[in-house]
């Protein structure tokens, strides 16, 4: 038998630059899975912790992919935006983005990123990270020439901002590290991989 593969269960630009730049070998798949109806199946009258909607979105990508590879390690990872009370999904359109910054422009919210590890459709660990965000009171004018200098881009992220770029100009406080804003709680990651000896 073959020596199990890494796979990143994801389409994300930022997880696999982050994975590339850790050194990993790996394999990213896009794992073909309806986000915005397990979101709404999940939008009940008992509202679900934004800690279990993120674990359930990042196993959900990780089985999905573990169907077709059932003897290699697959990471699924999901992110959601908590802003006073209400989870916020990605823009569908720049439009929708920058009503979505208004929103958060001057406030406080939190990123919640939730990572597992799947092999042989049995879930092996789970783990949530958060980090607080607090965006500055930027004016008009500052917001249409990031939303310029964006373009599509804006519509990738939950949020509408790339915290490793240029988005990190409309924040005036953070905490938290930058991986799990990012959308993908790095360390812990690597530290459960190492325990399996998937790395070295």
């Amino acid at each position: 038998m073959s020596q199990p593969r890494l796979i990143l269960a994801s389409k994300s630009r930022a997880r696999r630059r982050l994975l590339e730049a850790a050194g990993l070998e790996f394999t990213a798949i896009s794992a073909d899975v309806d986000e915005d109806a397990i979101r709404r199946a999940l939008d009940t009258t008992d509202p679900m912790p934004p800690d279990d909607i993120a674990l359930i979105l990042a196993e959900a990508k990780a089985v999905f992919v573990a169907k077709n590879h059932p003897n290699d390690f697959i990471v699924g990872a999901d992110q959601v935006l908590e802003f006073e009370g209400h989870i916020l999904a990605k823009s569908e359109s720049s439009e929708a983005a920058r009503q979505t910054l208004i929103q958060l422009r001057g406030k406080t919210h939190r990123l919640i990123s939730a990572v597992t590890v799947v092999l042989g459709g049995e879930t092996l660990w789970r783990h949530t990270e958060e980090a607080s965000l607090q965006m500055r009171d930027f004016s008009n004018t500052i917001l249409g020439q990031y939303l310029a200098a964006m373009g599509n881009r804006v519509t990738e992220t939950v949020g509408g901002y790339e915290i490793e770029g240029r988005g990190i100009q409309l924040f005036s406080h953070v905490i938290g590290d930058t991986f799990t804003i990012q959308g993908l709680p790095l360390l812990p990651l690597l530290a459960f991989l190492r325990r399996e000896q998937v790395i070295g």
